[in-house]
């Protein structure tokens, strides 16, 4: 445990048990619970509460007012000695609720490293958020959903439970998401509707000419030849043998309609 030097305010709340790095800032009226862990270089913002079984990783910046670790909003909720854990280099903006997995999934709520997590943003319990994710102001993800790599949601929008988001997938302004959306794929509105792919948004990642060839050629036969969905993913497996740098690409979308629990929005 850290002792209260230069780095702690002087009005925060930090209990003996609680497991900080001695670089670790904590700012006024902070209250820190017995069972957290917090890494070299993070940073509380001033009125932060954060508690349960949470671990946060190096290099966080914390803004003021946020709750992390607060028991989940589950009825089912006993007790059980459920986690949050949160991965490195994230930025957490104001107000935001990230709360602790139940025993009926993972047992974990899952935030990995260098996502962009803005204002007034709920993460429920047993949630994976992947690395490098963006979600705007108001993003509600609720319990057990799934968001993966670098994925976008956008603000004021709400994610059903148990929906997945797939790696580099975009999602617009205001949406209500309740079936999974699929990788690369750019999605708004309600109901929800595809509305191509997330081409802007790859080429700023450096996808190369033939991946988003392969990616445009994806989303036609998801979306745009009709398809059955069986009919699709049969003809989606062929695609490595025409564009071979993007065999990962393909992987990622086949494995994720594998996965599926919800459907797929189409």
């Amino acid at each position: 445990m850290t002792a209260p030097g230069t780095l702690i305010h002087s009005t925060a709340l930090i209990d003996p048990a609680a497991e900080l790095d001695t670089s670790v800032q904590v700012g006024p009226y902070a209250v820190i619970g017995a069972q957290v862990r917090i890494g070299a270089g993070t940073t509380i913002g001033a009125h932060c509460v954060i508690e349960g079984r949470t671990c946060i990783g190096r290099d966080n910046r914390i803004f003021q007012f946020a709750s992390l670790g607060a028991v989940p909003q589950d009825k089912k909720y006993a007790g059980e000695p459920t986690e949050l854990v949160i991965g490195d280099r994230n930025t957490i903006r104001e107000f935001c609720t990230f709360n602790l997995g139940t025993a009926q999934d993972r047992g974990v709520t899952t935030v990995g490293d260098d996502n962009w997590i803005m204002a007034y943003v709920h993460i429920a319990h047993d949630c994976v958020v992947g690395n490098q994710t963006i979600l705007a102001n108001n993003a509600t993800l609720a319990g057990h959903v799934h968001i993966g790599e670098q994925a976008i949601v956008g603000g004021l929008t709400g994610v059903h439970q148990f929906v997945h988001i797939g790696a580099h997938a975009m999602v617009g302004f205001g949406s209500h998401v309740s079936q999974d959306v699929p990788p690369f794929m750019l999605v708004g509105g309600n109901p929800l509707a595809v509305h191509g792919f997330n081409l802007e948004g790859l080429r700023r990642r450096g996808f190369s000419a033939t991946r988003l060839a392969a990616i445009k050629q994806m989303h036609r036969l998801l979306y745009r030849q009709g398809l059955t969905l069986e009919a699709a993913r049969a003809a989606l497996a062929a695609l490595p043998a025409q564009f071979p740098d993007a065999a990962e690409d393909v992987a990622c979308m086949l494995a994720f309609l594998d996965s599926s629990r919800r459907g797929i929005v189409r």
